[in-house]
């Protein structure tokens, strides 16, 4: 077999092995399947009746798109903390000494993680409905919205699966996720309207990538920022394409330095 293919059925194989993991342990679902109801349920409830938007839209459809950004962020913590328990475990050195591509254990690691982050945005969009959240736009742009936010997601577990393999333990794991995902959820136009920020944070808050996803959901759900559409910043005026791009980059820098840090941390 050529390499390509190769690495595609070994992938498989560990994406397949770690679905088979949460099988057998059910409570690992646990999160999954509170964490997103929490989430709506706090921020609608305790944030919705203290912030107004300016046009007297709902703030529960505003809300949706920024907790459906930060929920699909949150999903890389299993990818983090998937890859440090196998390392201390020593699954991964016998993974390294199986004829197998190098490769194959992070895309298998990733691609399974995707799994989870269905099933979250379809407990969340639940969750959403019954607080009186509605989609305004179309069914196909709705899908296109789940679809970046799985896409985008995907691409952030390759961070996550970078510092999987950076920390000691899984125990570490949380702690130095949060130090990425907390700065970049709260420092965008996630719960609050971009009009909320001046000044130089409100340029870091224009192009930070999570409020272009967020930014990117809202409008494909039919739930729009006025404050956003007012920016001039190009993220907040193609946030679909800002997304995209980020996407991209994220794959293409961090795959290579997982796959690299993977090496030396097996080697």
């Amino acid at each position: 077999m050529n390499t390509p293919i190769r690495t595609l059925k070994d992938s498989a194989v560990i994406a397949e092995r770690n679905l088979v993991k949460v099988k057998r342990v059910p409570v690992l679902l646990v999160y999954v399947l509170l964490s997103p109801i929490m989430f709506v349920l706090l921020f609608s409830f305790v944030f919705g009746g203290a912030i107004e938007l300016g046009d007297g839209s709902s703030y529960r459809e505003f809300l949706m798109g920024g907790v459906f950004a930060m929920t699909v962020l949150f999903g890389g913590i299993f990818t983090a903390s998937g890859l440090a328990e196998d390392m201390q475990k020593g699954l991964i050195d016998r993974f390294r000494s199986l004829p197998m591509s190098h490769a194959a254990v992070l895309i298998g690691r990733t691609a399974s993680d995707v799994s989870y982050n269905i099933l979250s945005l379809i407990v969340m969009g639940l969750t959403g409905l019954l607080v009186g959240w509605r989609v305004q736009g179309s069914l196909l742009d709705a899908l296109a919205g789940f679809a970046l936010l799985l896409v985008f997601a995907y691409a952030f577990s390759w961070i996550m699966a970078y510092i999987g393999l950076l920390v000691p333990s899984p125990e570490v794991v949380n702690n130095s996720s949060y130090l990425v995902i907390m700065p970049l959820t709260f420092l965008s136009n996630a719960f609050v309207p971009l009009e909320s920020f001046s000044g130089l944070l409100r340029h870091i808050v224009e192009w930070n990538p999570v409020s272009a996803l967020t930014q990117a959901a809202r409008e494909l759900f039919g739930n729009t920022d006025p404050s956003a559409l007012a920016s001039t910043a190009w993220s907040m005026e193609h946030p679909v394409a800002y997304t995209l791009i980020w996407t991209a980059a994220l794959v293409v820098v961090f795959l290579p330095l997982s796959v690299r840090q993977y090496r030396r941390a097996t080697g």
